[in-house]
């Protein structure tokens, strides 16, 4: 029965936690090629579009013409939102795994033992590392490229020789600004939180596979 319990734990920690580990390393890459392709780190000064966002070079958000630019690109926003829908849900089915880890060491009697509170500590800590910087910051990125190219989409219908009155008020009223933006730090900042959660996971894996101080075998 430990055998089984052991192989379920690991086989769950590979399954579950490995694409979480990929999915959120690629995501800062991917949307730091995504910001400079849109424009976004190419230009100094203030961004070009009217609503007078800046540009990432100078530390500044996108302008909303980048967040369009991304919008329409053929895989940009799209790669993101995979990244990040790829970790919210195995997110969720990682929670197996110390369940798993749990009964295995029940079976094994280690529950006491220094390497595995050790392991169930940082098991917390990755988890909410994950669940209150990680996800969160993927989402906020998310919601600023969103917002910008939502926002000269409502510029675009407003100034177009063909709308009328009510076409302008709607992209007016339509709009919402959250005051999310997009900018090379935040995705510097996002790689750093995603680096300490691996980091912390394959901590957890070398205690597991070395299970320091302990007497029992396999």
């Amino acid at each position: 029965m430990t055998k089984f319990l052991l192989a379920v734990h690991v086989i769950a920690a590979i399954v579950a936690i490995g694409p979480v580990t990929v999915a959120a390393s690629m995501f800062p890459p991917f949307a730091r090629r995504a910001l400079a392709e849109s424009g976004g780190t190419e230009s100094g000064g203030t961004g070009s579009g009217s609503h007078g966002y800046g540009t990432a070079a100078s530390g500044g958000p996108v302008s909303v013409t980048a967040g369009s630019e991304l919008a329409e690109s053929g895989g940009g926003l799209h790669t993101l939102r995979l990244l990040h829908r790829i970790c919210r849900i195995y997110a969720v089915v990682a929670a197996a795994v110390p369940v798993f880890g749990f009964a295995t060491a029940g079976n094994m009697g280690v529950l006491g033992d220094t390497w595995l509170i050790v392991s169930i500590v940082l098991t917390g800590i990755a988890a909410v590392v994950l669940g209150a910087l990680v996800l969160p910051r993927q989402e906020a990125l998310l919601a600023g490229f969103e917002e910008a190219g939502a926002i000269e989409a409502g510029a675009t219908e407003a100034d177009s020789p063909e709308a009328g009155a009510a076409p302008m008020a709607a992209a007016g009223a339509g709009v919402a600004v959250t005051g999310v933006t997009v900018t090379e730090r935040a995705t510097v900042r996002l790689a750093m939180v995603t680096g300490i959660f691996n980091l912390l996971w394959a901590t957890v894996t070398v205690l597991m596979i070395v299970r320091p101080g302990s007497t029992t075998g396999a």
